[in-house]
């Protein structure tokens, strides 16, 4: 249903405008640390192409129309509920990092361990969301290739990426974070 794509673009949008004033105040900071590998940035690219170039080719021609499946109506309308969530906790995670936020294994002069608001539970929540949101593309774009590539990627990128990730926020905070990873869960928190 065209619904389900409109909505799926719609939450695109929100995430881009959600996310400009973060990228945009982190442009001028100097950072101290930067690990951006080739791997991370070909992930990247990946993530791009799985989630949005793969996903306007199914929306705006019939080239992957043979991939089709059909889902009954109320998990459609589930997916935009989902994909409501992951826009919340996506806002909710830069609204309480604030100039902590980086796209890449960044650190920036100043940067502080946020624990506080969501990160209080979630020691990842952004990428909590984009599973949430990789979930609701599945749900959203009834196609084998539009729908699942955005999954598939999230997840090899998660794979490949969260350890690095950790890595850099032990050597960068050393015990502080240690104890928060024992208080707190990766993506789903912590019972």
């Amino acid at each position: 249903m065209i619904i389900f794509k409109i909505a799926y673009w719609v939450g695109i949008v929100v995430q881009v405008v959600l996310r400009a004033p973060f990228a945009m105040q982190v442009r001028s900071s100097k950072k101290t640390d930067r690990r951006v590998s080739r791997t991370e940035t070909i992930l990247l690219g990946l993530l791009t192409i799985g989630g949005a170039v793969i996903p306007l080719v199914y929306t705006f021609t019939p080239w992957l129309d043979f991939a089709n499946y059909s889902l009954p109506p109320w998990l459609g309308y589930a997916g935009i509920a989902v994909l409501a969530a992951s826009l919340y906790l996506f806002g909710r995670s830069h609204a309480d990092l604030k100039s902590n936020w980086s796209s890449s294994l960044e650190i920036y002069e100043g940067h502080s361990l946020v624990t506080s608001g969501i990160y209080r539970y979630i020691r990842h929540p952004m990428y909590a969301s984009q599973l949430v949101a990789a979930v609701a593309q599945v749900l959203l774009l009834q196609n084998w290739i539009a729908g699942l590539t955005g999954l598939v990627v999230f997840i090899l990128f998660y794979t490949l990426r969260i350890g690095a990730e950790e890595k850099m926020m032990l050597e960068t905070f050393g015990e502080q974070y240690r104890q928060y990873m024992q208080n707190t869960g990766r993506i789903i928190p912590k019972l």
